[in-house]
């Protein structure tokens, strides 16, 4: 059944949050972020391979934790984006975000009337019918998120317009492609990039719409707190991984070494 999304109800009532992007297509990889106390994860399908069945039980999983499922997307494919939300997601993070187009489309895609046109099926985020489809619809209307990603010069320039789109959740950042796109690949710290990130996040408070930083040095987070910014996703799960294994192995090294 639907339940209630704790990543929208924390965000409205102002706490902070975090999550993080989940790239190991497997069940087990969303226990261990649910035990380690993240408020959401975004399963990602834009760079990774991953089957529905499989999508679906890591959807199961976080659910058991209140751990909020959302999922990135590879492009804004409608039946996708419903397939998705059938399985139990929680929301879609719709990469790549250049115009208004985009957004008002995949709202179209996720939302049922009179927001959006999204097919009507009583599956398991509907209970298998348990509840009067009325209600359901209704309540999936106000849990079911929309987040945008920026990540173009495009994006950027076209942001006040993006964020005025009716029923969007939140802006997420992307600062790795948005350096490509400036023409500085991976210098995510350049002070054009970073202007860029503040003119978005600008416009997202002045339309009250929620913006998710991604922190990538150890300044990052502090900064983005102190200009009001309380929703943060702290990279993905794999590097996170690779940084505490590398870690492990080169402080055995080093005090084999020593010895």
């Amino acid at each position: 059944m639907l339940r209630q999304n704790h990543l929208k109800q924390q965000i409205n009532s102002g706490q902070p949050v975090y999550g993080l992007f989940c790239s190991i297509p497997s069940p087990a990889m969303i226990e261990l972020i649910g035990e380690a106390n993240y408020d959401f994860v975004i399963i990602d399908t834009e760079h990774v391979l991953i089957n529905p069945e499989t999508i679906e039980n890591m959807i199961r999983t976080a659910e058991s934790y209140q751990l909020t499922p959302l999922v990135r997307v590879a492009d804004s494919d409608p039946k996708t984006m419903l397939r998705l939300l059938d399985g139990g997601a929680q929301g879609i993070v719709l990469p790549m975000v250049e115009n208004t187009d985009q957004v008002k489309q995949a709202i179209q895609a996720c939302k049922y009337y009179p927001e959006g046109i999204r097919s009507l099926n009583a599956g398991r985020p509907g209970a298998f019918g348990k509840a009067p489809l009325s209600e359901y619809v209704a309540q999936a209307n106000k849990e079911i998120m929309l987040i945008a990603m920026i990540e173009s010069q495009r994006g950027v320039e076209n942001i006040e317009d993006i964020v005025a789109v009716p029923h969007l959740d939140m802006i997420l950042e992307g600062a790795a492609d948005l350096s490509q796109s400036l023409g500085m690949p991976w210098q995510t710290s350049h002070s054009n990039v970073q202007n860029a990130l503040n003119h978005c996040h600008q416009a997202a408070c002045q339309a009250s719409v929620p913006y998710c930083a991604i922190p990538r040095t150890p300044d990052d987070h502090g900064s983005w707190l102190s200009k009001g910014v309380t929703s943060f996703v702290l990279g993905d799960e794999r590097g996170t991984a690779f940084r505490a294994l590398q870690s492990k192995i080169n402080s055995v090294k080093k005090e084999r070494n020593e010895q």
